[in-house]
């Protein structure tokens, strides 16, 4: 199995990447998301999914692997194939697919093209504890201040006033947002009034 290819930019489009790695030329699918992250570059490193069928065989590429993460994340949820995952990755970030599943905002997933609303409900379905549990992201980017003491702290003492951690992880990155600097009793105070 191909876990990604290092290699020099022969040509760049918002929808492939032809990758020229050992005097090979490797034609890759790419999101707009990956495209954005590799314009300024000669040389790459492509994250590969390697899809295969009867009929084809295709590689798909991303600039990160926590956007190959959930790529396949998204693929493997009922009626969402790789053409609709990459439509999503190139209509949406990966934090904002993350934040709409969490917080199942079925319209934000439903203006991608292609994904219908019965679609956008089963993601948010079969998605949304996988995603609280931190899949989906290889940084953790549900809580990027995982390793910050003062949210860990807070989180604990919340979890000991009775609240769900899935639930306080829905309003921490709104609280952080609206407060970078916060102190425990900020954040707590803040998170009373959301939860």
């Amino acid at each position: 199995m191909i876990d990604y290819i290092k290699g020099q930019i022969i040509e760049l489009t918002p929808t492939e990447l032809i990758l020229e790695c050992g005097g090979i030329g490797y034609s890759i699918l790419i999101s707009l998301q990956t495209y954005e992250a590799m314009q300024l570059q000669t040389q790459t490193v492509a994250y590969i999914h390697h899809y295969i069928r009867e009929d084809e065989e295709l590689f798909y590429g991303f600039a990160t692997k926590d956007e190959r993460v959930l790529f396949r994340l998204l693929i493997g949820v009922s009626g969402i194939g790789v053409n609709s995952a990459r439509m999503m990755l190139s209509s949406l970030t990966s934090d904002e697919i993350r934040n709409a599943i969490l917080a199942e905002d079925v319209n934000k997933i439903k203006s991608v093209k292609g994904i219908g609303l019965k679609s956008a409900q089963r993601l948010v379905l079969e998605l949304k504890d996988k995603i609280v549990k931190g899949a989906g992201s290889d940084t953790g980017v549900l809580l990027k201040v995982d390793s910050n003491a003062v949210v860990d702290e807070a989180t604990t003492a919340l979890v000991m006033l009775g609240f769900s951690k899935a639930n306080i992880n829905k309003v921490m990155p709104a609280i952080l947002k609206e407060i970078p600097q916060a102190r425990v009793e900020d954040i707590i105070k803040s998170a009373l009034k959301r939860l």
